[in-house]
């Protein structure tokens, strides 16, 4: 897939965490019944794989659907195996390298200048700052764009909808939402109220839709 284009076009990742695997999948599908394109279920969920390869089997094979917290060879190995259209990474590490090789466009975590170039070098799709809010919010972001204008920046960590409307008026190419969007859906809670999450970040999302 073309990660980069596709966040350009949604501007939202959402963010699959829990530990109940029946309640994550749950999750992932509702996400996307409510017109999120873009799921990362996270390998730190119970159960994550499993996860990854049912929602694949329900969603079929057009439908981007992510791996998150992708640290090793072996994670981006495991996570290709079980349907994984793209990774995404908290940090630079050799789950970049072995999730290109796999044919996984990545999602790589940076925080400094350092990183982005570094991320560049190994090949990496777009840059994830993580976590963003620590790293200084919106301002960080605009700062990073004045050397780096052109490269695609998805703040995640702390994105609320105040926040996710400040990263993309400054200029990021997507965001990425975990707890914010999900709640506690991934464990068990409501998809009712998941749903009505689910349409307000998108509605906000489309505001900056190209």
């Amino acid at each position: 897939m073309d990660l980069r284009a596709a966040l350009t076009a949604h501007r939202l990742v959402a963010i699959v965490r829990g530990d109940d695997p029946d309640a994550a999948l749950r999750t992932v599908l509702t996400l996307t019944e409510e017109g999120i394109e873009l799921v990362e279920v996270s390998l730190t969920g119970k159960s994550a794989l499993t996860v990854i390869e049912r929602a694949r089997q329900a969603l079929g094979p057009g439908r981007p659907l992510g791996a998150g917290t992708v640290l090793t060879a072996s994670d981006a190995r495991a996570a290709r195996e079980a349907g994984a259209d793209f990774a995404v990474t908290p940090a630079l590490g050799e789950g970049i390298g072995a999730a290109i090789e796999a044919g996984m466009p990545v999602l790589a975590g940076v925080m400094t200048p350092t990183e982005i170039v570094a991320a560049r070098g190994l090949g990496a799709a777009a840059l994830k700052i993580f976590p963003a809010a620590q790293a200084g919010g919106p301002g960080y972001l605009k700062a990073l764009r004045g050397p780096f204008p052109h490269e695609p920046f998805v703040p995640v960590g702390g994105v609320d909808e105040d926040a996710a409307r400040a990263y993309l008026a400054a200029g990021a190419t997507a965001v990425g939402v975990g707890s914010p969007l999900v709640g506690d859906a991934a464990d068990g809670g409501s998809l009712t109220d998941l749903r009505a999450r689910a349409r307000a970040f998108r509605a906000l999302a489309e505001e900056f839709t190209p």
